[in-house]
């Protein structure tokens, strides 16, 4: 074998390797658990490493029986900031499950191989 000849065993060995470190990944981000919150934790958003709302919790102090509309509209701020914050929690879990991965296939997997 000359030494730029690529070995196709060893290849298939590592796409095998790496596409089972991915779907281990991706099981692992759809049963995590997320958890961002807003309003010092009177709102509560649950989700998982994909990003998919699971749970939202709202206290009931929030509520303010005698303004419905000022009540509404910060229960509606409260829980979109707390999404963002599980979303934005959720996106630093994946960088950290997948991004390896995908350095891993432009540093040492088919990125180096001329072609690809």
């Amino acid at each position: 074998m000359n030494p730029g000849d690529v070995n196709l065993q060893q290849l298939l060995e590592q796409a095998q390797l790496m596409q089972q470190q991915l779907v281990s990944a991706q099981q692992e981000l759809n049963d995590a658990q997320i958890e961002g919150s807003s309003g010092g934790g009177l709102v509560t958003a649950v989700v998982n490493g994909s990003g998919e709302l699971l749970e939202l919790k709202i206290d009931p102090s929030v509520i303010d029986a005698a303004d419905p509309q000022d009540t509404a509209d910060t229960i509606a701020d409260l829980v979109i900031a707390a999404v963002r914050d599980a979303v934005r929690a959720a996106a630093d879990l994946q960088q950290e499950k997948l991004g390896p991965l995908a350095q891993g296939l432009g540093g040492g997997g088919l990125g180096q191989l001329p072609g690809f």
